[in-house]
């Protein structure tokens, strides 16, 4: 079994696969949008930062997003740095999933996993014959 998690490529090595400048790297790592390995001062990207990469460059380049707002929407995602992520699922399967919230780690899958405010309301029991109550803006 691959361990997906393990520092594997240099900043050089994943900036010319991604099509990004190293510094580039640098910034979203100082932004904590991304948090590779260390070995000493070199630092050691896995196969699943590339894949988050590539999902940060999504977020940026094609939906517009800034720094502020890429990080906004990533801490939305529960598993974003869980190791056992096992990614989404097709908006036709047979198991529930979000279709606001594109998976990060599978591209065309949707998340399975409800993980902001209004979503977890919205599925809560207990809040859905709420009037009036603060917690979730009903």
């Amino acid at each position: 079994m691959i361990d997906e998690e393990k520092g594997l490529y240099t900043i050089g090595t994943v900036a010319e696969l991604i099509a990004e400048h190293p510094e580039t790297l640098r910034v979203w790592e100082r932004n904590e949008l991304i948090r590779p390995n260390r070995e000493g001062y070199q630092r050691k990207y896995s196969n699943n930062d590339l894949i988050r990469l590539k999902f940060i460059k999504y977020l940026m380049h094609d939906k517009g997003l800034n720094i502020a707002g890429v990080k906004h929407l990533t801490s939305m995602y529960s598993c974003w740095y869980k190791r056992n992520c096992k990614g989404g699922a097709l908006k036709n399967s047979s198991v529930g999933v979000n279709e606001t919230k594109p998976c990060w780690k599978a591209e065309g899958t949707f998340c399975l996993v409800a993980s902001d405010k209004s979503e977890l309301c919205n599925s809560c029991e207990m809040l859905k014959g709420c009037t009036g109550c603060t917690g979730c803006n009903k």
